[in-house]
Order: C-alpha cells, then sequence, then structure tokens
C-alpha cells in the first residue's frame, strides 16, 4: 500500500494494559501488530506485574520498535493506567484492550470503515465477541448468531442511554471510541475499580453508539477476573457502581431511563446484601427509593441486611455450582 494511502486513513490507538497476564501477553499484542489496517499505534501499559509479564513485553517491543511500553512500579488501578496511555495516543480513535484478550483479524479496518461512514454524533463503535476460556478454547458467544454468524437477538445502537442502565449488553473490550470524546470526559474515572459502566453513563447520555455485526475480539474469562470478584465480600466493585448510579440519576431525563435504573438498583441490593456489604445495600436501597417505591421482595432483603446474616459463603458456593452447570453453555444471555 502506498503512503498516500496509508497517510489518508486515520489512525487508531491501541492501549493495551497488563498486570499479571505473563500467559496471555504476547497473543494480545501479536494480535495488534498483525493488523491489515496499516495506521496503528501501539502502548502498552504494565501495570505494576509480579510475574514475567514485562519481560515478554520487553522482548515483543524489541522486535516491534514502534510500541511505547510504560513500565509502572506498582499497580496504579485500571482506570489510572488507561489515562496514562490516552495522554500519549495521537490515533483519531482508541481500543481499550486487555492483555489477556484478542483482536481477531480485520477488526481494526472493519470498525474504522463504519465509523468513517458514520453520519451524527457517535462516539462509540462495538461489535459481537467470542468467549475464550484460559487455554483458549472457544466456550460461547456474546450474542448468539444464525446459521450466517448474524445476531439473532436484537442489540440496541443508536440512543442507548437507557439500555446501558438497565444491563450490562455491551461485550467491553469490542468498542472502539473516538478519542475526542475520550478527552472530552476527562478519560476514565480514576476514583473507580472499573471503567466501563461509568464511561457508558457518561458518554451515552451525549452520543449515539453503533453496533457492527461481527464477532471481531476473543475475549477471555478468568476465575480471577475483575468481573468474577463481584461476589467476594471485601470486592471494591460495588461502591463504585453506587457511585456510578448516582451519577445516571442526574442524567435521567425520562421515566423510561429512571425505571431502567430502578431494575439495576434493585439487581445491586441483592449483589451487595450476597457480599455481605449490608451498609452498602442499605445505601442502593436509599438511591432505588428516589427512583420508585421497592417492591416487597426489596423490602425483605433490606430487611435482612439490617440483621447482618452471614450469606456470603452459601452465595458464593451456588454461584459456583451454578457455573460448573453452564460451564458448557453458550454465553447469549444479555445480562
Amino acid at each position: 500500500m502506498s503512503p498516500y494511502l496509508n497517510q489518508i486513513k486515520p489512525w487508531v490507538t491501541v492501549i493495551c494494559i497488563s498486570f499479571n497476564h505473563e500467559a496471555y501477553v504476547e497473543e494480545a499484542l501479536q494480535s495488534v501488530v498483525s493488523q491489515r489496517y496499516p495506521n496503528v499505534e501501539l502502548i502498552v501499559i504494565d501495570n505494576g506485574s509480579t510475574d514475567r509479564t514485562p519481560e515478554r513485553i520487553d522482548a515483543f517491543a524489541a522486535r516491534h520498535p514502534g510500541i511505547q511500553f510504560i513500565r509502572n512500579s506498582v499497580n496504579v488501578g485500571l482506570n489510572r493506567a488507561f489515562n496514562q496511555g490516552l495522554k500519549l495516543a495521537g490515533g483519531r480513535y482508541v481500543i481499550d484492550l486487555a492483555a489477556d484478550d484478542v483482536l481477531l483479524p480485520g477488526r481494526i479496518a472493519r470498525q474504522v470503515e463504519l465509523f468513517e461512514r458514520l453520519a451524527g454524533p457517535y462516539a462509540v463503535v462495538f461489535t459481537n465477541a467470542q468467549y475464550i476460556d484460559e487455554r483458549g478454547q472457544f466456550i460461547g458467544l456474546h450474542y448468539p448468531v444464525d446459521d450466517q454468524g448474524r445476531t439473532c437477538v436484537k442489540v440496541p445502537s443508536g440512543d442507548v442511554f437507557r439500555n446501558v442502565l438497565e444491563s450490562y449488553y455491551i461485550c467491553t473490550p469490542t468498542m472502539m471510541i473516538r478519542r475526542d470524546v475520550l478527552n472530552e470526559l476527562g478519560g476514565y474515572d480514576e476514583a473507580l475499580v472499573f471503567e466501563d459502566f461509568d464511561f457508558w453513563v457518561r458518554s451515552a447520555r451525549l452520543y449515539h453508539y453503533a453496533y457492527l455485526d461481527e464477532v471481531l475480539t476473543c475475549k477471555r474469562r478468568l476465575p480471577d477476573s475483575l468481573s468474577a470478584q463481584i461476589a467476594r465480600a471485601d470486592n471494591p466493585l460495588l461502591q463504585s457502581t453506587l457511585a456510578v448510579c448516582y451519577k445516571a440519576l442526574d442524567r435521567c431525563h425520562t421515566p423510561d431511563e429512571r425505571r431502567a435504573l430502578a431494575r439495576r438498583t434493585r439487581r445491586f441490593v441483592r449483589k451487595a446484601f450476597y457480599a455481605e456489604q449490608f451498609d452498602l445495600a442499605l445505601r442502593f436501597g436509599q438511591l432505588l427509593s428516589q427512583l420508585e417505591t421497592p417492591d416487597l421482595l426489596t423490602r425483605f432483603i433490606l430487611g435482612l441486611s439490617r440483621l447482618h446474616l452471614p450469606v456470603n459463603g452459601l452465595y458464593r458456593t451456588y454461584l459456583k455450582w451454578r457455573g460448573t452447570s453452564y460451564a458448557l453453555s453458550p454465553v447469549t444471555k444479555l445480562v
């Protein structure tokens, strides 16, 4: 491809964040440099790994000198690490890639192609994804597909603010994001321990999202992943979720949006109760009371929260059993 053609294609920055990913990081980085798209900037941030991840990145970067590598001596948190990369990013579009996930061939080109065709206030292009286990074996799809590989459920697109309040229907690593939108929002909120729900709430109120109906990312599901920690009694995810729910409350404009937020809040009353974060369950209950009159079941759980019952061990045993029971089932439910 001629240098002139390269210049007219917008640059894309991939920010890859690693933490103890020595078994996976080379595959993740190779999936970026193997993309057929000509203008890709790769920024890698190791977030205080205690295994051999930094050495693996160093060796890979030696073979690919264009990679920018930042090595944090301690784990500064996912959101702060991403913002380190964002400050260096020069691409029109940005991909936030965990070092255990994989971009499939053609992903960047296909998402840029759609982005460049879109008219209107679009900030994100997202896609379907396949889930893989720690060995790289296929275990399911984010959205179910038909015989032609097309999604056979309705995936919200356009104005998705109400949808992101209601459920985690977007597979986070599939997103390509406009860099100017990220900069306008001040990057990720470093006071939180996760990025996606907060970014969705803040960006979807102002901008639209576009769904590209292809499987273009492998998302790895690991037993110790951040999302798997929400059932633990000491997890910080629930506190961050409550903070984002209050941000969402301030941005709700319609009764439908308030109802969607209420449905999410009811679920997190239960999650906080099962995690034995009883004070937090009551605070979710206070938020819910601003949205609707809590139903009988929620009032019952809030009442049990005041008793500080030891339920976490039983709940985690149940989740382990359920996970084993459904281990071979495709991941097709929009949660």
